[in-house]
């Protein structure tokens, strides 16, 4: 019984011990923390600036060594209308007159001296919570601002990163969810290493009266921004604001630095670069650095610096890979790179021929099956046919070209009243069955991208035509199979 109690005694004082000795550790890396950010609180200023602010996709030139100074921020709230989609407009609420606001770059020791003003022609109050700001909202607490003031407040600088800035008026979500938020970088003492080319980079998510490509002004939706039903998910404010002449470029050989948060105010995003590994990633915009990454997490109200290399040129598409969101409710960038090819790297298509491997069994009698009964079928009234179309288009065409032939915006092109279309239906019948390479220009619009050929059999091309040319504007012209063969046989 002694031996017993005596092991216990044992285990119970090697148990205090190692707490004991957890708790020093973390005493001392708190202590550590603690004492990094009282230094940090102490860094003299000398002399003052002010602050060189950017709107996306563009950053300020980099900090360097300069030294720590009173940085003085002036920031405007506008409250104004822009696009965001073709012909789709929306009455954002901004800082400094962008969506994302205006970009704000610093390093730790500075103290910023803030000046929020609210223009005269806005209709509502608005404040500011910096999430690089020590002190009650974030700034939010000094800020609050009605429409023709300004108010002003100051912070220390503490810790590098990269952090998210908006406004936290009520309601606040939805003051975030009409665009009122952006980047502010805190840079370490001596800066972040050079790179070639640096890019600002903020998702957010909308949510509007409308559906999604609703033509006219659309207004915020409370509701559905409440069940996190968003209408759209784009880059820097708007859909298409980094591609066709807007994408941010780089050339082979270069450093590329993305600065990319997300406003949210509700989803989360997996930000993904197509083609591309990012070497290194600042997990959530601090000091974790993570290498070789594909897809980042970048949560609602965070950010996450990435860098990576370009190696060869082309095309490459920035993405939300919830990819639906990308591809059909705009969270599509593009970065175009410039330079030599590397064919060691990457060597573009090297053979192309055609595969039809052999049907055996059970798959080949229903086959022959299937094309019996098609060559058996009657043609079809043309109400049948288009509604055969409109299947087929659902199955086939939607993705790319959506559900009411809108397309998506330097991406895919429109087929609702489209003059491209119009002009040359054995062109666009020919496109069908065979696919398509290079530019086109629609609607006056240029489009640069690839349309595989479709598996498709004469009736179904036909059908499917035909509920285009019947749909959206487009010039009721009846495209038949035989129209469809006759274009086969001539390839």
């Amino acid at each position: 019984m002694r031996t017993k109690i005596k092991s216990k005694g044992f285990f119970l004082s090697v148990l205090l011990l190692a707490i004991t000795i957890m708790s020093c550790g973390e005493e001392g890396k708190d202590s550590s923390e603690n004492k990094l950010v009282a230094s940090n609180a102490n860094i003299p200023v000398t002399l003052e600036m002010e602050a060189e602010l950017t709107s996306p996709p563009n950053v300020p030139r980099s900090v360097g060594r300069r030294k720590a100074k009173k940085l003085i921020v002036n920031m405007e709230v506008l409250e104004e209308e822009g696009e965001m989609a073709d012909g789709v407009s929306y009455v954002y609420w901004t800082f400094g007159g962008s969506v994302p606001g205006s970009f704000i770059r610093t390093r730790v020791g500075d103290e910023v001296e803030f000046h929020l003003k609210n223009h005269p022609n806005n209709k509502l109050p608005h404040n500011i919570d910096l999430h690089a700001a020590t002190g009650p909202g974030g700034g939010a607490a000094s800020s609050f601002v009605a429409p023709g003031h300004e108010t002003q407040f100051s912070f220390k600088v503490l810790s590098p990163g990269l952090y998210v800035y908006h406004c936290a008026t009520a309601p606040v979500g939805m003051h975030i969810g009409n665009g009122m938020y952006g980047l502010i970088l805190v840079e370490p003492e001596g800066g972040l290493p050079q790179v070639d080319k640096e890019y600002y980079i903020m998702q957010g998510d909308f949510y509007t009266s409308g559906e999604n490509g609703d033509k006219g002004l659309q207004t915020f939706n409370m509701e559905k921004a409440i069940e996190e039903d968003a209408d759209y998910v784009v880059f820097n404010g708007k859909v298409g604001s980094t591609t066709g002449d807007n994408a941010i470029t780089a050339e082979v050989g270069d450093r590329v630095r993305l600065f990319v948060g997300n406003g949210g105010p509700n989803l989360v995003s997996s930000f993904h670069v197509i083609g591309e590994i990012f070497d290194v990633v600042r997990v959530e915009g601090g000091s974790m650095i993570n290498e070789n990454v594909q897809t980042t997490i970048i949560p609602s109200g965070g950010a996450a610096i990435v860098e990576f290399m370009v190696d060869v040129p082309g095309t490459y598409i920035l993405v939300d890979h919830s990819i639906f969101r990308a591809f059909n409710k705009g969270a599509l960038g593009m970065l175009k790179v410039t330079g030599e090819e590397n064919k060691k790297i990457y060597s573009g298509t090297q053979k192309e021929s055609v595969y039809q491997p052999e049907i055996k069994g059970d798959k080949a009698d229903m086959a022959m099956n299937t094309k019996k009964v098609e060559k058996e079928a009657p043609l079809k009234n043309r109400a049948e046919r288009i509604a055969a179309g409109k299947a087929v288009y659902a199955q086939t065409c939607f993705a790319c070209h959506q559900a009411n032939g809108q397309g998506v915006p330097n991406a895919f092109p429109p087929l609702a009243e489209s003059d491209y279309l119009n002009a040359d239906v054995d062109r666009a019948i020919g496109i069908v069955l065979n696919g398509n390479k290079g530019k086109i220009t629609v609607n006056e619009k240029e489009y640069n991208g690839i349309m595989t050929p479709q598996n498709l059999n004469d009736e179904d091309t036909a059908n499917v035509l035909t509920y285009v040319y019947d749909s959206w504007g487009n010039s009721k012209r009846d495209v038949t199979p035989d129209m469809v063969k006759k274009k086969r046989s001539s390839h």
